[in-house]
């Protein structure tokens, strides 16, 4: 069964701005559907459409089986939703706000508070409960803010940027409470993100949103496997120097894509690790060496990069400590 689905959904501001342009989704109950995209690519006008919070121009949606139009107050019931700004009263402690959030639920005073215990308690900060909230770290506020979202029991929850600007401990935590919910407690969750990490670590299915298009999608291992390539990445002098290399490594024998970016050029080929010597060598006959090298299997950057034409513009999260990704460099 689909927890959402939506078929042509549409959203036009004015005559020019196509913000979403007719898109069909369709994400399975339990599913962690990964929404990947750039600022202004119109992830969370869609997420805004699917949530009642804005009027599709065009196209229907359905959440948790109702029409987003025709039945907007029973979706709300039914979803929860945290979006990009955490919307917090600092004043309260957590355990007053998860317990008003039950009590507009229509829950009774007894079953908001044992509801509260418990989301406490799902997201770790039962010790912090009676603390008011303007003292939280921002990893913190995000998780009080996921529980908001939960009070109603929701089979469907949207989270919209859920880890934009924590650290990569918060950012951590985070991703661990979206997966015990998904995995013990089978929630469904639609996740905007401009993380490849995230999408990659959390998500079943991913889409690619750019300029209001779809224009990719399938699970992470099926994007990558698309590519069918080895991906190696050169970083030159300069911008005219990674001209002189793109044109060199186009005429390399076994090629099957060359991309360009600023200083950086992307050359996907079969057997990327045999080719590396002779790759060098083409560049310094050519008078356009490379600063460095990097030799790795297809990323979410490689398939963003194949179908956009560029990379996606996001810090992306920090390698821990002690980790390498990549190969040669």
């Amino acid at each position: 069964m689909l927890a959402i689905e939506a078929i042509g959904l549409t959203k036009h501001f004015g005559p020019d701005i196509r913000a979403v342009d007719g898109i069909d989704l369709a994400v399975e109950e339990g599913q962690i559907f990964g929404f990947l995209g750039q600022n202004g690519s119109g992830k969370t006008t869609t997420v805004r459409m699917l949530t009642t919070l804005l009027k599709p121009t065009a196209g229907t949606a359905r959440v948790a089986g109702l029409d987003v139009q025709r039945e907007p107050a029973a979706v709300r019931r039914r979803v929860g939703v945290a979006l990009q700004e955490v919307g917090l009263d600092e004043l309260q402690t957590g355990r007053e706000l998860l317990v008003l959030q039950g009590r507009l639920f229509g829950l009774s005073a007894a079953a908001a508070r044992e509801r509260a215990n418990q989301l406490l308690e799902v997201v770790g900060l039962s010790d912090a409960a009676d603390r008011p909230v303007q003292g939280y770290s921002g990893g913190m506020k995000r998780r009080l803010d996921l529980a908001c979202a939960l009070v109603n029991e929701p089979r469907v929850v949207f989270l919209d940027e859920p880890t934009t600007g924590l650290d990569p401990i918060s950012r951590e935590a985070v991703w661990r409470y979206v997966e015990v919910l998904n995995r013990e407690r089978g929630v469904t969750f639609f996740l905007t993100t401009q993380y490849l990490e995230e999408a990659d670590r959390l998500a079943h299915t991913v889409a690619i949103m750019e300029r209001g298009r779809i224009v990719a999608a399938g699970s992470p291992a099926e994007l990558k496997a698309s590519i069918g390539a080895d991906a190696v990445t050169l970083t030159f002098e300069d911008e005219a120097a990674a001209m002189r290399g793109e044109a060199t490594l186009g005429r390399f024998e076994g090629v099957q894509r060359v991309l360009r970016t600023g200083n950086e050029v992307a050359v996907y080929l079969a057997n990327g690790a045999a080719a590396v010597a002779a790759i060098v060598r083409a560049l310094d006959d050519a008078g356009a060496p490379a600063q460095s090298l990097v030799l790795q299997q297809p990323t979410l950057d490689d398939v963003f990069l194949q179908v956009t034409g560029h990379h996606l513009e996001a810090v992306q999260v920090p390698t821990p400590v002690g980790t390498q990704r990549g190969g040669t460099r």
